[in-house]
């Protein structure tokens, strides 16, 4: 459970690195995981990120996770979708730092979005860089394997983080 009001910096900080890798991996399954975590009582959220407890938000996340969860799959489209998505996962990531971190003073709070940007544009760096190895082999059963491992790791990694 995290309560960011009584948690130790040093704390908030590991969790929100958990949470930017995540993010760099598959946004989508870490906001529906950080949603459905909280709307079930199971992680307490900090006040910014409160919006991902509602329905809506779960509904489009989950809905957008579906779809990159196909998009993945496909060799060569995939590529030209995580490029695409280098815009959407680091920012994100940063984002979500922030708004966690809006109790804190605004040193801290640009540390934790440059800790959480960081930390995405890294791990969102190794699977293009990985999938841009994988891609060209012949057979699609090492792509789909890849692309699953990152789902599990993204949802597992937000699990285990909150």
């Amino acid at each position: 459970m995290l309560d960011v009001l009584n948690i130790p910096p040093g704390e908030l900080f590991a969790f929100l690195a958990a949470i930017g890798f995540a993010a760099g991996l598959n946004l989508y399954a870490t906001v529906a995981v950080l949603g459905l975590l909280a709307r079930f009582g199971h992680l307490p959220l900090p006040a910014g990120l409160l919006l991902l407890e509602s329905w809506p938000v779960i509904a489009a996340s989950m809905a957008l996770f579906l779809i990159e969860f196909f998009a993945d799959k496909i060799p060569a489209f995939d590529l030209i979708w995580n490029a695409l998505h280098t815009f959407v996962r680091v920012p994100a990531a940063g984002l979500l730092a922030y708004q966690a971190t809006r109790q804190l003073s605004p040193q801290l709070q640009l540390l934790a979005v440059l800790v959480g940007t960081a930390v995405a544009f890294a791990a969102h760096g190794g699977k293009t860089a990985a999938r841009a190895a994988v891609t060209p082999s012949p057979e699609p059963l090492s792509n789909i394997t890849l692309s699953a491992a990152e789902d599990v790791l993204a949802i597992g990694l937000t699990w285990l983080a909150a």
